[in-house]
């Protein structure tokens, strides 16, 4: 699949005017959206960006961007499998003992196909969550 995959640290940096990555990863939506990439992410994710905003500002963003995420089918559950495998590379501290959210968003996006570094430039995940590039991804900013 040819999208980019949405993670917390990204959108909580684009939504979060005070976060130290706001202005990178503003930019880097930016061109997401000027190059029209489908943009994907999960259930469990949304509800760590939900439970983050929750006395945020914000707060409204992280419901406006499930519902428009639900209703392209970009929204992604994790099935059985996936969580079995998550949870398996959490105990065994994989990719640099990364979360087990983290864990989750890996074993969707191998499902999902996205593990090849795209021609136009873009990389695989909205984030700089350097857990993502212990697993093998390419972060966005």
């Amino acid at each position: 699949m040819n999208a980019v995959f949405l993670d917390t640290v990204g959108l909580l940096a684009l939504w979060d005017v005070a976060d130290q990555w706001h202005a990178p990863a503003e930019e880097a939506f930016a061109d997401l959206a000027a190059l029209k990439m489908p943009l994907v992410t999960s259930t469990l994710l949304l509800l760590e960006c939900g439970n983050a905003a929750a006395r945020k500002p914000y707060r409204d963003d992280v419901v406006k961007l499930r519902n428009t995420l639900k209703a392209r089918g970009e929204l992604f559950a994790p099935t059985d499998d996936e969580l079995d495998t998550a949870w398996l590379a959490y105990a065994n501290k994989e990719a640099d003992s990364a979360g087990i959210i983290d864990q989750t968003s890996f074993a969707i996006m191998r499902r999902l196909g996205i593990r090849q570094a795209f021609t136009n430039g873009i990389r695989q995940a909205f984030t700089n969550d350097k857990h993502f590039e212990a697993a093998g991804f390419e972060i966005l900013f």
